[in-house]
């Protein structure tokens, strides 16, 4: 099957002032056409912002979220 959504070694870093969070470190994922997946884990682990990640909604400190083919950084809001 061909992966419809694909993560590469995604970080995410969140910078406030002199703190600095990271929040996702190297996460690769892929979902096949298909396929159901489940994010799960506990309070503060990060499933938000993946999510966010994955929709579009925001962007990775580094790496690269695909969808159907196309870099989701490299779409437009239409």
């Amino acid at each position: 099957m061909s992966a419809i959504l694909k993560a590469t070694n995604i970080n995410k870093i969140y910078d406030e002032g002199a703190v600095s969070t990271q929040v996702l470190t190297g996460l690769d994922l892929t979902v096949s056409a298909g396929e159901r997946i489940a994010i799960v884990g506990t309070s503060g682990s990060g499933k938000s912002t993946l999510l966010h990640l994955l929709g579009g909604l925001d962007t990775p400190t580094s790496g690269e979220v695909w969808l159907h083919g196309q870099l989701l950084n490299s779409m437009n809001e239409t």
